[in-house]
């Protein structure tokens, strides 16, 4: 997270020069348009480049400004990035939307690629958001139409303008963004590591190394931040993968607690009752922001705000690749449905014809599926209880057994050796569905597994599991994950879920585990299959098990679980399953 320490300020703002797209980022355009099968273009484009926003502290942010060449009535799409104005973001997030009859502002946010001030993760964005449009409204360009789009940060600064949203917001297209990045670091207690340093490492180092170096060293991520994710104490690696001390802005593992007055301005929830317009949400099943996408959706749809829900098989980094195809169309037909050329914003916005478009993994389905809603009408919840060898079924346990405490298994957590866990919700190549075989291997990962099924089982829906444990240190997490077990034996992650647990809960006890959300099919002949463990490293930052979120390697503590199996004290998996014949 590179700091800029330059404010700008300046009485006028310097003049610029409206110039032709190049003839190489045309033809870059048109292929792209085939590519992902976009609508075809409409207009020719010209470009503003070093743009001067000024905000109302002085601080100058610079723009681009893609002009679509004769379109008469023309809305602006506000685009707010840390990532440049240039490369694959200026494709995507702003010349095919202006080739297709749009202005598009794409600025870069505060103290990055030559915007003043400095770069404070996500800690300006509702003033700099509010600022901006308070400029757009001067430009004689500006028609009174405002749209927001973008992914990932580029979501979170949506919800952020939506704080108070400006009467000139007629559409929104939000893909893969948070609205709370409180509950993005710390997943129910669990301090999400992995994605917190690549992320950090990446944003650093993307000015001195430029965007095509950028992403290549996505690919080498794993060996290259193995030795900070496994340091001891995390800040100490975390200070030397940044040449520096972090600032403040940056010790998130300082802040554990949400109410932490640091979150305030990260925290943006209260935009999903403000916000009335019209809103795309595009997520994937294995992104890091899946639970807020799909949260979005329900308190948007609950309020009557036309709302329409796009989760496709992804990952995080994958939408603007796999996923880029999809995401691009849905989001110009909502652009179009709402603020094409012609449609002004005092005109009544219809609700979208299909609110949820979902993809369906798993064996037998592999296909795009509209849906009434989410959480999706026509499913029913399913009881599947883990029993005793490793069973997993909906059979629901007969008794104890003659010993004194019941039926348990156990496993013992060591943080000094934790629990590894492939694939899953992270920032990397190597992210989503991955063959689990190797790490159910080990003695501190409880596996429960299902017979072969006689028939395909279609679970569509948040997945929950509610875990009888009994532990003999306050200080433990409890990770809980879903697979897809083929016939060959490979065990193939579908959701997954954590908890961290503290003083303040019972040593014995339920715990309830929410697996957030999917939709796959477990085919005839598959199992299904449960994993119940300690951590899973360096996805999530290890419990240190002395209360500590952030601790030395001398200061660990493992824990011992007992996890229930008989009728007074079940673990049971709760699966939304979707009618026969489906």
């Amino acid at each position: 997270m590179r700091q800029q320490s330059m404010v700008r300020q300046q009485d006028s703002p310097k003049a610029v020069t409206a110039r032709p797209l190049s003839r190489g980022a045309a033809v870059l355009g048109q292929l792209a348009g085939r590519a992902w099968s976009l609508p075809t273009r409409r207009n020719q484009v010209m470009v503003e480049r070093d743009v001067q926003v000024p905000m109302s502290d002085g601080t100058v942010l610079l723009a681009t400004h893609y002009i679509p060449v004769s379109v008469a009535s023309a809305a602006t799409v506000l685009v707010r990035c840390p990532y440049g104005r240039s490369g694959l973001f200026a494709l995507q997030c702003a010349q095919v939307l202006a080739e297709r009859g749009y202005h598009v502002l794409l600025q870069s946010v505060r103290g990055t690629f030559g915007s003043g001030g400095d770069f404070e993760p996500m800690q300006h964005e509702i003033a700099d958001g509010r600022d901006t449009v308070a400029w757009l409204r001067q430009q004689s360009w500006f028609e009174g139409r405002l749209a927001t789009f973008g992914a990932s940060y580029l979501g979170f600064v949506q919800w952020a303008l939506a704080m108070d949203p400006p009467p000139e917001l007629v559409a929104m297209v939000v893909h893969v963004g948070p609205h709370d990045f409180s509950r993005t670091a710390y997943r129910n207690g669990a301090f999400d590591l992995y994605n917190y340093v690549m992320w950090s490492d990446l944003v650093t180092h993307q000015e001195s190394i430029g965007m095509l170096r950028a992403m290549a060293r996505m690919t080498t991520a794993d060996r290259r931040l193995r030795p900070v994710l496994d340091r001891l104490p995390v800040t100490a690696g975390y200070r030397d993968l940044l040449g520096r001390e972090p600032t403040w802005s940056e010790r998130w593992l300082e802040h554990p607690q949400a109410a932490d007055p640091f979150w305030g301005p990260l925290q943006c929830g209260v935009a999903l009752q403000r916000v009335t317009v019209p809103v795309l949400l595009v997520g994937g099943w294995h992104d890091l922001f899946i639970e807020q996408t799909l949260e979005q959706y329900r308190a948007l749809a609950a309020r009557g705000v036309p709302a329409r829900l796009v989760v496709g098989p992804w990952a995080h980094l994958d939408i603007t690749s796999q996923g880029a195809a999809v995401a691009l169309t849905e989001s110009l037909a909502w652009l179009d449905r709402y603020a094409s050329p012609g449609r002004t914003g005092s005109q009544s916005a219809a609700p979208p014809d299909h609110p949820v478009r979902i993809w369906v993994g798993g064996e037998g389905a592999e296909e795009w599926r509209e849906i009434g809603g989410w959480p999706p009408p026509g499913t029913a919840e399913q009881r599947w209880y883990l029993g005793a060898n490793g069973l997993l079924g909906p059979a629901q346990p007969a008794g104890t057994e003659p010993a004194a405490d019941g039926l348990a298994v156990g496993f013992r957590y060591d943080p000094a050796d934790p629990t590894p866990s492939p694939g899953g919700a992270i920032m990397a190549t190597n992210a989503g569905s991955r063959d689990n075989r190797d790490v159910e291997r080990r003695l501190d990962v409880l596996v429960f597994s299902s017979d072969p099924l006689d028939e395909p089982v279609e679970v569509i829906g948040e997945v929950i599991a509610e875990v009888s444990v009994t532990r003999d240190n306050p200080y433990a997490d409890l990770f809980v994950r879903l697979c897809d077990v083929d016939p060959r034996g490979r065990s193939h992650n579908v959701c997954d879920g954590i908890v961290r647990l503290t003083e303040a809960d019972p040593l014995t006890g339920t715990v309830r585990v929410s697996l957030l959300g999917t939709a796959h099919r477990f085919g005839r002949g598959h199992r299904i299959r449960l994993q119940v463990t300690g951590g899973a490293h360096p996805r999530f930052a290890r419990n240190p098990g002395n209360g500590q979120v952030d601790a030395t390697a001398a200061d660990l503590v493992p824990t011992q679980y007992d996890i229930g199996l008989d009728a007074a004290h079940p673990s049971v998996l709760l699966l939304p399953v979707a009618a026969a014949g489906r």
